[in-house]
Protein backbone atom coordinates (compact mmCIF):
# COMPACT_ATOMS: atom_id res chain seq x y z
CA UNK A 1 0.00 0.00 0.00
CA UNK A 2 2.71 2.52 -1.04
CA UNK A 3 1.85 6.18 -1.16
CA UNK A 4 1.66 8.62 -4.15
CA UNK A 5 0.64 12.17 -3.55
CA UNK A 6 -2.58 12.80 -4.63
CA UNK A 7 -5.32 15.35 -4.13
CA UNK A 8 -8.91 14.87 -2.69
CA UNK A 9 -10.35 11.85 -2.49
CA UNK A 10 -13.65 12.97 -3.66
CA UNK A 11 -13.36 13.27 -7.22
CA UNK A 12 -15.77 11.94 -9.31
CA UNK A 13 -14.90 9.88 -12.41
CA UNK A 14 -17.35 10.28 -15.21
CA UNK A 15 -19.10 7.47 -17.01
CA UNK A 16 -19.65 6.37 -20.30
CA UNK A 17 -22.22 3.40 -20.47
CA UNK A 18 -21.98 2.53 -17.43
CA UNK A 19 -21.19 3.74 -13.49
CA UNK A 20 -18.63 5.72 -11.75
CA UNK A 21 -17.76 7.65 -8.94
CA UNK A 22 -15.13 8.60 -6.36
CA UNK A 23 -12.68 8.66 -9.04
CA UNK A 24 -13.88 4.72 -10.44
CA UNK A 25 -14.94 4.33 -13.81
CA UNK A 26 -17.51 1.45 -14.72
CA UNK A 27 -17.98 0.17 -18.14
CA UNK A 28 -20.08 -2.63 -19.22
CA UNK A 29 -19.96 -4.04 -22.42
CA UNK A 30 -20.53 -7.39 -24.83
CA UNK A 31 -20.02 -9.26 -21.19
CA UNK A 32 -17.02 -7.56 -19.82
CA UNK A 33 -16.58 -4.97 -17.66
CA UNK A 34 -13.91 -2.39 -17.70
CA UNK A 35 -13.47 -1.32 -13.80
CA UNK A 36 -11.40 2.24 -14.63
CA UNK A 37 -9.20 3.72 -11.85
CA UNK A 38 -9.93 7.67 -12.74
CA UNK A 39 -7.28 10.14 -11.33
CA UNK A 40 -5.49 10.39 -14.22
CA UNK A 41 -4.15 13.83 -12.77
CA UNK A 42 -2.61 11.90 -10.14
CA UNK A 43 -1.45 9.04 -11.81
CA UNK A 44 -4.42 7.29 -10.92
CA UNK A 45 -3.74 6.87 -6.83
CA UNK A 46 -5.80 5.52 -4.90
CA UNK A 47 -7.24 7.75 -2.21
CA UNK A 48 -9.25 6.31 0.88
CA UNK A 49 -12.61 6.74 -0.59
CA UNK A 50 -11.64 4.69 -3.70
CA UNK A 51 -10.75 2.00 -1.29
CA UNK A 52 -13.76 2.02 0.39
CA UNK A 53 -15.60 2.23 -2.49
CA UNK A 54 -14.05 -0.65 -4.86
CA UNK A 55 -15.52 -3.93 -2.48
CA UNK A 56 -18.56 -2.82 -3.52
CA UNK A 57 -18.23 -2.18 -7.13
CA UNK A 58 -16.31 -5.61 -7.34
CA UNK A 59 -19.42 -7.22 -5.85
CA UNK A 60 -22.16 -5.82 -8.14
CA UNK A 61 -20.38 -6.65 -11.01
CA UNK A 62 -19.82 -10.03 -9.82
CA UNK A 63 -23.37 -10.29 -8.92
CA UNK A 64 -24.39 -8.72 -12.60
CA UNK A 65 -25.35 -12.31 -14.62
CA UNK A 66 -24.43 -9.62 -17.52
CA UNK A 67 -20.64 -9.92 -16.11
CA UNK A 68 -18.35 -13.13 -17.69
CA UNK A 69 -15.24 -10.71 -17.08
CA UNK A 70 -13.22 -7.81 -15.33
CA UNK A 71 -10.64 -5.72 -16.64
CA UNK A 72 -9.25 -3.75 -14.42
CA UNK A 73 -6.89 -0.74 -15.87
CA UNK A 74 -6.10 3.05 -15.66
CA UNK A 75 -7.10 5.94 -17.22
CA UNK A 76 -5.29 7.81 -19.08
CA UNK A 77 -1.51 6.76 -19.20
CA UNK A 78 -0.57 4.70 -16.29
CA UNK A 79 -2.24 2.10 -14.28
CA UNK A 80 -1.83 3.09 -10.62
CA UNK A 81 1.04 4.99 -8.73
CA UNK A 82 -0.14 3.86 -5.12
CA UNK A 83 -2.16 5.00 -2.27
CA UNK A 84 -2.67 8.47 -2.03
CA UNK A 85 -0.16 9.67 0.45
CA UNK A 86 -2.15 12.36 1.90
CA UNK A 87 -4.24 9.69 3.85
CA UNK A 88 -1.27 7.87 5.10
CA UNK A 89 -1.56 9.76 8.45
CA UNK A 90 -5.02 11.24 8.31
CA UNK A 91 -6.77 8.40 10.65
CA UNK A 92 -8.59 9.77 13.94
CA UNK A 93 -6.40 7.22 16.06
CA UNK A 94 -2.66 8.96 16.85
CA UNK A 95 -1.78 5.80 17.93
CA UNK A 96 -2.36 3.80 14.64
CA UNK A 97 -3.33 7.06 12.21
CA UNK A 98 -3.46 4.13 9.21
CA UNK A 99 -6.07 2.56 10.54
CA UNK A 100 -9.07 3.87 8.66
CA UNK A 101 -6.73 3.36 5.16
CA UNK A 102 -5.78 -0.18 6.19
CA UNK A 103 -9.14 -1.29 7.07
CA UNK A 104 -10.39 -0.37 3.39
CA UNK A 105 -7.38 -1.93 1.63
CA UNK A 106 -7.96 -5.39 3.08
CA UNK A 107 -11.65 -4.99 3.28
CA UNK A 108 -10.35 -4.51 -1.10
CA UNK A 109 -7.82 -7.34 -0.41
CA UNK A 110 -11.19 -9.38 0.48
CA UNK A 111 -13.34 -8.33 -2.26
CA UNK A 112 -10.69 -9.50 -5.15
CA UNK A 113 -10.57 -13.19 -3.07
CA UNK A 114 -14.15 -13.03 -3.55
CA UNK A 115 -14.81 -12.39 -6.95
CA UNK A 116 -16.17 -15.72 -8.92
CA UNK A 117 -15.48 -14.16 -12.23
CA UNK A 118 -11.88 -13.86 -14.04
CA UNK A 119 -10.10 -10.43 -13.01
CA UNK A 120 -7.59 -9.14 -16.00
CA UNK A 121 -4.97 -6.45 -14.75
CA UNK A 122 -4.40 -4.04 -18.39
CA UNK A 123 -1.21 -2.31 -17.22
CA UNK A 124 0.55 0.53 -18.64
CA UNK A 125 3.07 3.22 -17.21
CA UNK A 126 3.50 3.47 -13.41
CA UNK A 127 2.26 -0.06 -11.23
CA UNK A 128 3.12 0.90 -8.07
CA UNK A 129 2.28 0.19 -4.21
CA UNK A 130 -0.98 0.22 -4.00
CA UNK A 131 -1.51 -0.46 -7.56
CA UNK A 132 0.39 -3.22 -7.69
CA UNK A 133 -1.19 -4.33 -4.83
CA UNK A 134 -4.76 -4.25 -6.80
CA UNK A 135 -3.08 -6.02 -9.99
CA UNK A 136 -1.42 -8.58 -8.31
CA UNK A 137 -4.82 -9.35 -6.48
CA UNK A 138 -6.41 -9.86 -10.39
CA UNK A 139 -6.43 -13.46 -11.37
CA UNK A 140 -4.15 -12.12 -14.87
CA UNK A 141 -1.57 -9.26 -15.46
CA UNK A 142 -1.50 -8.45 -18.64
CA UNK A 143 1.31 -5.38 -19.17
CA UNK A 144 2.76 -3.59 -22.43
CA UNK A 145 6.50 -2.74 -22.40
CA UNK A 146 6.15 0.94 -20.77
CA UNK A 147 4.93 -0.76 -17.39
CA UNK A 148 7.19 -0.09 -14.13
CA UNK A 149 6.51 -2.16 -11.16
CA UNK A 150 7.62 -1.45 -7.81
CA UNK A 151 6.94 -2.55 -3.64
CA UNK A 152 8.20 0.85 -2.21
CA UNK A 153 7.35 0.48 1.46
CA UNK A 154 11.08 0.80 2.54
CA UNK A 155 11.06 4.09 1.76
CA UNK A 156 8.37 5.18 3.76
CA UNK A 157 8.21 3.12 6.91
CA UNK A 158 4.94 1.14 5.48
CA UNK A 159 4.32 -2.04 7.27
CA UNK A 160 2.88 -4.68 4.52
CA UNK A 161 -0.05 -6.89 5.51
CA UNK A 162 0.57 -10.58 5.46
CA UNK A 163 -2.13 -11.03 2.72
CA UNK A 164 -0.48 -8.65 0.18
CA UNK A 165 3.32 -10.44 0.74
CA UNK A 166 1.69 -13.54 0.48
CA UNK A 167 -0.01 -12.58 -2.54
CA UNK A 168 3.41 -11.50 -4.13
CA UNK A 169 5.51 -14.68 -3.00
CA UNK A 170 2.54 -16.59 -4.76
CA UNK A 171 3.31 -14.98 -7.94
CA UNK A 172 7.17 -14.30 -7.84
CA UNK A 173 8.66 -16.80 -5.25
CA UNK A 174 9.74 -15.55 -1.85
CA UNK A 175 13.20 -14.46 -3.23
CA UNK A 176 12.00 -11.93 -6.02
CA UNK A 177 9.35 -10.70 -3.01
CA UNK A 178 12.49 -10.10 -1.16
CA UNK A 179 14.40 -7.94 -3.44
CA UNK A 180 10.88 -6.39 -4.30
CA UNK A 181 10.10 -5.22 -0.52
CA UNK A 182 13.70 -5.24 0.59
CA UNK A 183 14.84 -2.90 -2.11
CA UNK A 184 11.82 -0.89 -2.80
CA UNK A 185 12.91 -0.25 -6.49
CA UNK A 186 11.58 -0.09 -9.50
CA UNK A 187 11.56 -2.79 -12.12
CA UNK A 188 10.85 -2.44 -16.11
CA UNK A 189 8.31 -4.63 -17.77
CA UNK A 190 10.68 -7.48 -19.41
CA UNK A 191 12.09 -8.13 -15.85
CA UNK A 192 8.39 -8.05 -14.53
CA UNK A 193 7.76 -10.98 -17.10
CA UNK A 194 10.99 -12.89 -16.41
CA UNK A 195 9.76 -13.23 -12.42
CA UNK A 196 6.11 -13.90 -13.62
CA UNK A 197 4.85 -10.84 -12.07
CA UNK A 198 3.65 -10.00 -15.53
CA UNK A 199 1.63 -13.00 -17.52
CA UNK A 200 1.87 -11.77 -20.50
CA UNK A 201 3.76 -8.54 -22.34
CA UNK A 202 2.85 -6.71 -25.25
CA UNK A 203 4.20 -3.80 -27.30
CA UNK A 204 2.73 -0.48 -26.25
CA UNK A 205 0.07 -0.68 -29.50
CA UNK A 206 -1.18 -4.07 -28.87
CA UNK A 207 -2.02 -4.55 -25.04
CA UNK A 208 -6.01 -3.53 -25.04
CA UNK A 209 -6.74 -5.37 -28.39
CA UNK A 210 -4.48 -8.49 -26.69
CA UNK A 211 -6.85 -7.72 -23.60
CA UNK A 212 -9.88 -7.78 -25.50
CA UNK A 213 -8.86 -10.72 -27.63
CA UNK A 214 -8.77 -12.63 -24.36
CA UNK A 215 -11.39 -11.41 -22.68
CA UNK A 216 -14.01 -11.84 -25.36
CA UNK A 217 -12.84 -15.64 -26.27
CA UNK A 218 -14.36 -16.42 -22.67
CA UNK A 219 -17.56 -15.73 -23.79
CA UNK A 220 -17.25 -19.70 -25.97
CA UNK A 221 -16.16 -20.95 -23.04
CA UNK A 222 -17.82 -22.93 -20.04
CA UNK A 223 -18.64 -20.54 -17.25
CA UNK A 224 -19.11 -23.04 -15.23
CA UNK A 225 -15.80 -24.98 -15.99
CA UNK A 226 -13.78 -21.21 -15.04
CA UNK A 227 -16.12 -20.52 -11.93
CA UNK A 228 -14.52 -24.16 -10.74
CA UNK A 229 -11.00 -23.35 -11.48
CA UNK A 230 -10.66 -20.16 -10.25
CA UNK A 231 -11.96 -21.82 -6.66
CA UNK A 232 -9.42 -24.52 -7.14
CA UNK A 233 -6.56 -21.99 -8.30
CA UNK A 234 -7.84 -19.30 -5.03
CA UNK A 235 -7.68 -22.51 -2.68
CA UNK A 236 -4.57 -24.15 -3.59
CA UNK A 237 -2.88 -20.77 -3.04
CA UNK A 238 -2.55 -18.85 0.10
CA UNK A 239 -5.31 -16.22 -1.41
CA UNK A 240 -8.61 -17.15 0.30
CA UNK A 241 -11.85 -18.68 -1.44
CA UNK A 242 -14.50 -16.80 -0.05
CA UNK A 243 -14.11 -17.49 3.86
CA UNK A 244 -16.22 -20.55 4.02
CA UNK A 245 -13.06 -22.74 4.84
CA UNK A 246 -13.68 -25.30 2.05
CA UNK A 247 -10.81 -26.70 0.62
CA UNK A 248 -9.83 -27.63 -2.95
CA UNK A 249 -11.18 -31.09 -3.46
CA UNK A 250 -15.31 -29.79 -1.52
CA UNK A 251 -15.42 -26.75 -3.97
CA UNK A 252 -14.55 -29.22 -6.83
CA UNK A 253 -16.57 -32.07 -5.27
CA UNK A 254 -19.44 -29.58 -5.45
CA UNK A 255 -18.97 -28.79 -9.36
CA UNK A 256 -19.01 -32.12 -10.09
CA UNK A 257 -22.31 -32.72 -9.58
CA UNK A 258 -23.60 -29.03 -11.02
CA UNK A 259 -21.82 -29.94 -14.14
CA UNK A 260 -24.12 -32.44 -14.87
CA UNK A 261 -27.20 -31.26 -13.11
CA UNK A 262 -26.94 -27.87 -15.55
CA UNK A 263 -26.23 -30.26 -18.64
CA UNK A 264 -23.09 -28.21 -18.67
CA UNK A 265 -21.48 -31.58 -19.61
CA UNK A 266 -23.37 -33.34 -21.95
CA UNK A 267 -24.00 -29.63 -23.97
CA UNK A 268 -19.83 -29.33 -24.33
CA UNK A 269 -19.46 -33.34 -25.29
CA UNK A 270 -22.77 -32.93 -28.03
CA UNK A 271 -21.18 -29.90 -29.48
CA UNK A 272 -17.58 -31.75 -29.54
CA UNK A 273 -19.00 -34.65 -31.34
CA UNK A 274 -21.07 -32.73 -33.73
CA UNK A 275 -18.27 -30.04 -34.43
CA UNK A 276 -20.45 -27.16 -33.87
CA UNK A 277 -19.98 -24.35 -30.98
CA UNK A 278 -21.46 -25.37 -27.53
CA UNK A 279 -23.69 -23.41 -25.69
CA UNK A 280 -23.16 -23.97 -22.66
CA UNK A 281 -26.61 -23.45 -20.49
CA UNK A 282 -24.69 -22.33 -16.89
CA UNK A 283 -24.63 -18.89 -16.18
CA UNK A 284 -23.55 -16.57 -13.24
Amino acid sequence: MDAQRGGDDGDTGHTVGGRGHLGLRVEVADGVAQLVLDRPEKHNAVGLAMWRALPGVLAGLDADPDVRAIVVRGSGSHFCAGADIGDLLAGSDPQDPMADLRAANLGTHAAFAAVRKPTVALVRGHCIGGGLEIAAACDLRYADTTATFGVTPARLGVVYAPSSVARLVDLVGPGAASRLLFGAGLIDAPEAHRIRLVDVLTDPDELDDTVASFVAGLAGRSQLTIASAKESIRALTRAEVGGDGEDAEALAARRYVETIASGELAEGVAAFTQRRTPRFPWRW
